[in-house]
């Protein structure tokens, strides 16, 4: 039985009155999660026990509500303040796993800023929000929102956020969870993919995706965007003004990558039974010359939405190591010849003579490498010339010496 936790964006268009209240609750958030975060560090530094969110609730949000300082905290939700609490315990235990190797490592977690130009608030079932029957979103002491939807909910949510980004828009992302109901039939294709720069995805049936670039298309109309952001001076509304042009100038070029991921991916995910794909060191080879262009792909961003979408929809998905020799192997013969330069696109197995093009030999060996049964003849370009055998070769019109010792 399939369940995935799945999160599902829709804008939000709040008016004069609920931009203002929203601001509110972001405010309070802010400054609830950087009380307990003061708290806390104050604690470590004296040698004192780490002070326990069911205190630190009873202390920043109850009993500062009584208090003239802090009096304005009643003015927003009391769910938004515990979640904010709940949030810095959960940045807390990131950090403790990641020292002890649990995940990634992550830094300690640090105050947040009023001027940081994302914020954000969530709202579990117990703040009582709901979606109204005209559609609107209604959300407590901040009122009901006009929503976009784009499509139908699976499930009933669990939480709504309301997310407001560098741009300036107004989000509300849903959590939901989907069960074996949206499980696809069984297909036959089993695929391996090789994701590159020149084309974004090479298949192992042959099948090359190109590369839209869509960072490399708008950076003429970035340039002058951020040209006049250098212009304006520090502190006016109209450097803010042409802060959120550039913010908003990024995104676009964010969706219109995220779009292409989806589109790619569900493509993918419904024509093959079972898919195979490399570990890439994104994170190295941002460091390399070819920066721009490996962030401008968005690899990571593309296998983590064709593995959920696999889990959600019953395919198989396998990730092979990042050292598997996939461009030194031919995959007729399986002979490994070495590393070749970057310009080699097109070579020749030197063993079984097999014209090979470099990106679709690839796939075809991160296929096979994940196991998966999978045909090697999309690798080849054209037949090649296969050596015969030196006692076929021919005969001769007189007997020759044998030269066996």
């Amino acid at each position: 039985m399939i369940r995935v936790q799945l999160r599902y964006s829709f804008r939000l268009y709040p008016g004069t009155g609920q931009r203002a209240a929203l601001a509110m609750a972001f405010g309070c958030a802010r400054v609830v999660y950087n009380d307990a975060l003061r708290a806390r560090e104050t604690a470590r530094s004296e040698g004192m026990p780490f002070p326990k969110t069911g205190d630190l609730s009873k202390q920043l949000i109850t009993e500062a509500k009584s208090t003239p300082e802090r009096a304005w905290l009643a003015e927003v939700s009391a769910v938004v303040l515990q979640q904010s609490l709940r949030d810095l315990d959960a940045a807390y235990r990131n950090f403790f796993d990641g020292l002890q190797g649990k995940r990634p490592r992550m830094g300690a977690p640090r105050y947040k800023s009023r001027k940081d130009t994302r914020q954000s608030v969530r709202f579990t079932a117990n703040a009582r929000w709901s979606i109204t029957t005209g559609g609107k979103l209604r959300l407590p002491k901040i009122g009901d929102l006009k929503v976009k939807w784009s499509r139908t909910l699976p499930s009933v949510p669990s939480t709504v956020t309301v997310v407001k980004d560098s741009a300036g828009r107004y989000f509300a992302s849903f959590v939901v969870e989907t069960g074996p109901e949206v499980v696809l039939p069984e297909v036959a294709p089993e695929l391996g993919i090789d994701l590159g720069l020149g084309h974004f995805a090479v298949l192992s049936d042959g099948t090359k995706a190109d590369s839209p670039r869509f960072l490399r298309r708008a950076e003429k109309r970035l340039k002058k965007a951020q040209r006049e952001l250098s212009r304006k001076e520090k502190g006016s509304k109209n450097r803010d003004k042409a802060r959120t042009r550039v913010a908003r100038a990024h995104a676009r070029v964010a969706d219109a990558r995220r779009e292409f991921h989806h589109q790619l991916s569900t493509k993918l995910i419904r024509e093959n039974q079972a898919i195979a794909v490399e570990d890439l060191a994104v994170k190295g080879l941002a460091r390399t010359r070819l920066a721009k262009s490996v962030h401008d792909a968005g690899w990571a961003q593309f296998v983590s939405i064709l593995e959920y979408k696999a889990a959600r929809y019953g395919r198989t998905f396998v990730k092979i190591g990042r050292f598997e020799p996939t461009s030194q192997v031919c995959s007729q013969c399986g002979v490994k010849d070495g590393p070749k330069p970057l310009h080699v696109r097109v070579w020749t197995c030197g063993t079984c003579g097999s014209v090979l093009d470099r990106d679709i030999n690839a796939a075809v060996n991160v296929a096979k490498a994940a196991g998966l049964a999978v045909s090697a003849c999309g690798a080849q370009v054209r037949p090649g010339l296969v050596p015969a055998p030196r006692g076929e070769a021919g005969t001769h019109p007189t007997p020759q010496p044998s030269t066996a010792r």
